[in-house]
């Protein structure tokens, strides 16, 4: 069994499908944690594989690595993602349990579900293409995230969409929530009409559910709060308070995920003579309970001001163990990860190999999330056909779209009131 486990363990991970079918006792055996482990260490194959190792997804030059912390929290890259087509360009990634959401940077019509280690994908088409055109007079948000309804026999997987629009100097806004189910293949309105809150930034996967940074309308705060989005209710939770450092004004924020146990919270307060940064990690959090503790604080005195970091969108890592913080950036023309391990000691490295890409923004930080290889399954509708659509989600699709164009409209043309 010790040999037979060494050769399945080479195989590249896009031909393990093939293997699986092969004969029962390789599928029984391709399925083992154990084997998981191996297949990864070996498949991505850091020098030397140690059980206190942190792994991570890093979304950079629209391709996906997987990286490492170890060697002293150098950033190590294991391994490039490579099951999907090598022409697809990725845009944006979202973690669950195993499982990716990718959204694609030259096709705004579809999304991808994609479970490495099994080699497994599939492909959801959008209800409306969700690309960001240019606007003179306002600006229309999409975002996805992925989560499981938590069914006694089974998981369930779901996919949240959202659009989020607003009118500059006007009060003209527009948003549209919607779930997509993997059981029927269908996509289905929330009813979400014109919250008192917005979300500000990119979410973070936890025991199901998905969290956002979000604030309420019109208060002039960038993020102050944070919101539960339940897959099983197909409902957001109320708005639950951030660390109270949070709350004042002229500050970024950005959520990340620890070991699938945790949320973190990164503060940035820009100060006139440097940035002040405060990591803080959640005690006990549920869709309607949060509580904090403070992680540690540090300041910008070791960065250099040509390094842009855009922590909305995702660009950091921890490891409480270790106690260390890998935030992700760029310096110039090269990608970078600002590695802090305490309080008083910051590195900066490069990621070799990784040059920005011509036409990136500046904004535009590499995205992480940690990753664990999972067995999870992604299911097909049953039968293999989507189910039928009701009338009055069909109703309800016909008034959103209506809604949407008369926005876009008014986006569009210079307005003499924006």
């Amino acid at each position: 069994m010790d040999l037979m486990e060494d050769i399945i363990c080479r195989i590249p991970l896009k031909s393990m499908r093939a293997v699986r079918l092969t004969c029962t006792k390789w599928n029984t055996l391709s399925k083992t944690k154990i084997f998981t482990k191996m297949h990864f260490d070996k498949t991505f194959a850091p020098k030397k594989y140690d059980e206190s190792e942190s792994r991570m997804i890093v979304l950079m030059e629209d391709n996906l690595y997987l990286m490492s912390d170890v060697n002293d929290s150098s950033g190590e890259q294991t391994g490039k993602l490579t099951c999907l087509d090598e022409q697809v360009k990725i845009s944006g990634v979202f973690h669950c349990e195993g499982l990716l959401l990718c959204t694609l940077k030259d096709d705004d019509t579809k999304v991808v579900v994609w479970n490495p280690y099994l080699g497994q994908t599939r492909w959801i088409e959008a209800r409306y293409p969700h690309v960001l055109r240019p606007r003179q007079s306002g600006m229309l948000l999409f975002d996805y995230s992925l989560g499981y309804e938590d069914k006694r026999s089974c998981r369930n997987h779901k996919l949240l969409r959202f659009i989020d629009g607003f009118i500059f100097r006007q009060w003209s806004e527009f948003s549209w929530y919607e779930i997509y189910d993997f059981e029927s293949g269908l996509w289905t309105t929330l009813d979400v009409t014109d919250p008192y809150w917005y979300i500000t930034g990119a979410g973070v996967y936890l025991k199901g559910n998905t969290y956002f940074c979000a604030t309420k309308r019109n208060s002039g705060v960038d993020a102050d709060h944070i919101i539960c989005f339940d897959y099983t209710r197909e409902r957001f939770g109320p708005l639950l308070p951030l660390p109270p450092l949070f709350q004042s004004t002229g500050h970024r924020v950005a959520l990340s995920c620890v070991k699938e146990e945790k949320i973190a919270a990164l503060w940035e307060h820009r100060e006139e003579y440097g940035d002040m940064f405060e990591i803080w990690i959640t005690t006990m959090v549920e869709p309607e309970k949060i509580s904090w503790s403070k992680f540690f604080t540090f300041d910008d005195d070791s960065f250099s001001r040509d390094i842009g970091i855009h922590l909305t969108l995702g660009s950091f890592y921890i490891d409480e163990v270790k106690k260390v913080v890998m935030i992700f950036g760029k310096r110039l023309k090269r990608h970078i990860v600002c590695i802090i391990e305490n309080e008083d000691s910051h590195d900066v490295v490069e990621l070799v190999d990784h040059e920005v890409c011509p036409g990136e923004k500046w904004w535009e930080s590499p995205r992480v999330c940690s990753y664990v290889p999972s067995l999870a399954q992604i299911k097909e509708p049953k039968g293999g056909q989507r189910q039928k659509q009701s009338d009055l989600e069909k109703l309800r699709y016909d008034d959103m779209m209506s809604r949407l164009s008369y926005f876009e409209s008014k986006c569009k043309g210079p307005d003499p009131n924006c």
